[in-house]
């Protein structure tokens, strides 16, 4: 268990290298893009019980801009960055 939980670990840390294949844009785009969706199922589920769920506006449109933004930016670098060969 011991060895799991270091193996993860060290996974985590590997996302912060500068040389990884991960794209950070697209797992903090993804990341506002779910809770977008947490709040709009719990609005639904609030909506079907019949309570008001009071989201304030700037704060569903801030994670509306993170979301455009890192998979805008995601996709800019794809086409204007160069090809790594």
């Amino acid at each position: 268990m011991l060895k799991y939980i270091k193996r993860n670990w060290m996974d985590f840390k590997n996302l912060f290298k500068d040389d990884n294949d991960i794209n950070e844009k697209s797992v903090v785009g993804f990341a506002a893009f779910a809770v977008m969706v947490l709040f709009a199922t719990a609005d639904i589920v609030t909506g079907f019980v019949g309570k008001d769920l009071v989201i304030q506006e700037f704060i569903y449109d801030s994670f509306l801009f993170i979301t455009l933004g890192c998979f805008g930016i995601a996709e800019a670098g794809k086409i204007f960055g160069g090809k790594k060969e």
